[in-house]
């Protein structure tokens, strides 16, 4: 069993004889240890009802595009398969399942199903305009092959990248999910076809009614008309929304990782509001030697950093040594408050301390403040459940304040659970955005060589980079703060927006290429031949990330969130932005050729 699970249960227990022994009295429990016992219920929580209901929603999306249930059952195959394999190679790998990854196998079940969905609704097509099933996978799989094998490895690129952030448990999320969905792609293309030729399929033979366009005609139309309008209202809108993903704050209050349903949380919460702060810092400051702790100088200076930091705004309590020996002081002068202040003499001081230990019961001792050799003392500071940029300024002030006021050897970097969040977010920020840098040249070389074309190898970049942008402007209306969870959503959504913006490229350039077609009869033959599938898949990836949102863990929920938005738009930007954007410089193109 877990050691925090274990920890938890003994303090449950504890707190349940105690209710029944006094049973007019409230219990609340807090800390970092409830915490962790916190972060290990969730995460065996979100496993036992999270990945039940995503299969469910899956099934039922599958069912309901493509109206069979062979399709269903051979997508239900390829999900458990695909799973499975990452789940078991992470299991030989030793890795232990957390917070963040207990998330991959949600992740890999939308992931996985995309693969299936391109492939079994262009066969549905096909089979339905009246090619017989067996021709009708073959070339599904021709038509898909390339298109699902880009986006698969753009999708492993991008999950890999978290292994570029700090903490463990975003490695292997990041890696577990890139195994899944390369399993996935072996199965989809694969097994998911031999089951499909196996199992039963009835399709109806439907044909187009004379002067009825279909609804993605209709929509390619919109476009093709109005592509210059679109593509400079896109570019617009784009740029101001992603002017405000510069706003957003970092901020993690290890609290808020959890909703009210939580305990830990409820606990922690009236603890804060009637008792005191949960977030601290806290400081090692030397003395200069062994035995100086006493040292007049030292005290002075310990006495004037405690005030400095009283005068905090976001400081509500501080303890230090200097309060325990301007207490001392002031009992051995009968409690005179002129005297409530530190010692002038050492020798004083020595002996007040010596005193003042000698008279404390076993265990209640000052070697939580003290070390053995009387050089060092421990300086702990209590703040408001401040914003990690906050908490971060107000220990670079302090830090600065050593600096400035304070010997070399009293110099002391504080330290804590908020510190040690904050400067992971902010780290975790810049390596991301290192790291999908270098993926994002890494992509687009891949994308380059597999269109075979630099010109449109370009062009992918801008949806491709767009939604992710876009997606921290609407963050920014939402809520404004970024947590560690959400500093991993840049990465780990590169690799998934570039899905859409291939299948259309790539039927977009075949319609050129092999067919001869216009810019404006490409994009009609794009729309008409993948259109219908990248809305589906887009459609099952948000419902899939949505279940996410439910989890109570605010880890989990907000990345489920952001990465909802970051599909959604970019969604919409390879069904408006991309073919404006194709067809306007493909139109300049013909022009210079003329």
């Amino acid at each position: 069993m877990n050691a925090p699970l274990e920890i938890v249960a003994y303090v449950e227990n504890m707190l349940s004889e105690w209710k029944e022994k006094h049973p007019g009295y409230d219990t609340y429990a807090s800390g970092i240890v409830m915490m962790n016992g916190a972060f290990a219920s969730s995460s065996m929580k979100d496993m036992g009802t999270l990945v039940p209901l995503m299969f469910l929603i899956i099934l039922l999306m599958v069912f309901l595009t493509t109206r069979s249930i062979s399709s269903m059952l051979a997508s239900l195959i390829v999900l458990f398969f695909s799973i499975g394999t990452a789940m078991g190679i992470a299991g030989w790998m030793g890795v232990e399942l957390t917070g963040p990854s207990t998330s991959a196998p949600t992740m890999i079940m939308t992931l996985a199903i995309a693969d299936s969905i391109h492939l079994l609704v262009t066969m549905l097509q096909l089979m339905r305009s009246g090619t017989p099933k067996k021709e009708a996978i073959v070339e599904s799989i021709r038509i898909n092959f390339m298109p699902v094998f880009i986006t698969s490895i753009t999708t492993i690129i991008g999950f890999l990248t978290l292994n570029f952030a700090e903490g463990t448990p975003f490695h292997d999320l990041g890696n577990i999910t890139a195994i899944g969905v390369a399993a996935a792609f072996f199965f989809s293309v694969f097994l998911l076809p031999a089951l499909v030729a196996i199992l039963p399929f009835k399709v109806k033979v439907r044909k187009t009614k004379e002067g009825k366009t279909p609804l993605l005609d209709k929509l390619a139309n919109i476009v093709i008309h109005n592509h210059k309008k679109i593509l400079v209202v896109s570019i617009l809108v784009v740029a101001g929304i992603s002017f405000l993903s510069t706003k957003n704050e970092l901020n993690n209050q290890f609290v808020k990782f959890f909703d009210e349903s939580v305990p830990f949380r409820t606990d922690t919460d009236f603890i804060s509001d009637n008792l005191t702060g949960i977030y601290n810092i806290e400081y090692s400051l030397g003395a200069g030697g062994e035995d100086q702790i006493s040292d007049p100088a030292y005290l002075k200076k310990l006495n004037e950093f405690e005030m400095w930091f009283k005068e905090q705004p976001e400081v509500i309590h501080v303890n230090s040594f200097s309060e325990v020996m301007r207490r001392v002081n002031a009992s051995m002068h009968g409690d005179d408050i002129n005297y409530y202040k530190v010692p002038s003499n050492k020798q004083q001081a020595a002996q007040f301390l010596l005193l003042y230990e000698m008279s404390l019961p076993y265990g209640l001792d000052l070697n939580n403040q003290i070390n053995v050799d009387k050089s060092e003392t421990r300086f702990t500071v209590t703040t408001e459940n401040v914003s990690s940029n906050e908490m971060m300024a107000l220990t670079a002030r302090a830090e600065q304040w050593l600096r400035d006021n304070a010997p070399e050897s009293m110099f002391s970097y504080g330290i804590s659970t908020t510190l040690m969040f904050s400067h992971i977010t902010k780290t975790n920020m810049d390596s991301m955005l290192q790291s999908g840098f270098g993926a994002l040249i890494l992509i687009s070389f891949i994308l380059i060589f597999a269109l075979r074309s630099f010109k449109y190898g370009i062009i992918s970049l801008l949806p491709n980079v767009t939604p992710i942008a876009v997606a921290f402007g609407i963050w920014y209306l939402l809520s404004g703060e970024i947590n560690m969870a959400l500093a991993v959503v840049l990465g780990m959504t590169l690799g998934i927006v570039v899905d859409d913006t291939i299948h259309l490229l790539s039927k977009y350039i075949r319609a050129r290429r092999e067919m001869n077609k216009s810019p404006e009869d490409a994009v009609r033959y794009a729309f008409n031949t993948v259109g219908r599938a990248i809305i589906v898949t887009t459609v099952v990836l948000i419902a899939g990330f949505s279940i996410l949102i439910q989890s109570s863990f605010g880890f989990n929920s907000d990345m489920g969130k952001l990465t909802a938005i970051t599909i959604a738009v970019a969604l919409i930007l390879d069904l408006l932005m991309l073919p404006a954007l194709l067809l306007t410089i493909d139109k300049m193109t013909s022009k210079n050729n003329q």
